[in-house]
């Protein structure tokens, strides 16, 4: 039995079940969106990398999220102070420093929202992909008499 293309295996359709490089929290949030996908009829099979690639940003975006809420947004800076001798005596605080975890947060939240987009799970990308697929607006009957030349 001939085994068909990838888009076309599975009726065109995501399949329900995340694949399996992807971590936990990401293959739940797979398993969260492919229903809504499938029901809105305008995402396919062909489409899965982007899904996974919304899954895996969502799984960086919580890491990065579960790191500020442990460590904080910044954490201070201090600079050890010494005697002639070598010994340690105290320590100076300098400033603070942004938690890298804060621009990871950034970059995943700005790729979740453009890849949201194209899949529709925004109320802008639903509006976008609703006017992108809206058909073509029947003529109405009174513009039908007019072009018929009877009015």
């Amino acid at each position: 039995m001939a085994q068909r293309t990838f888009y076309q295996q599975n009726d065109g359709q995501l399949g329900a079940k995340p694949p399996a490089h992807l971590s936990k929290l990401a293959g739940e949030t797979w398993r969260k969106i492919v229903p809504f996908l499938i029901d809105t009829g305008r995402v396919e099979r062909i489409d899965t990398s982007l899904v996974e690639m919304y899954c895996a940003q969502y799984d960086i975006y919580r890491q990065a999220y579960a790191d500020v809420r442990d460590h904080g947004v910044q954490t201070p800076i201090y600079k050890t102070v010494q005697n002639q001798m070598g010994d340690k005596i105290g320590t100076d605080f300098v400033g603070f420093k942004k938690n890298p975890a804060v621009a990871t947060m950034k970059d995943a939240t700005n790729q979740l929202t453009s890849i949201g987009v194209q899949l529709g799970l925004s109320p802008k990308g639903r509006a976008q992909l609703m006017s992108i697929a809206a058909p073509e607006k029947e003529e109405s009957m009174t513009d039908a008499l007019k072009n018929s030349g009877l009015i």
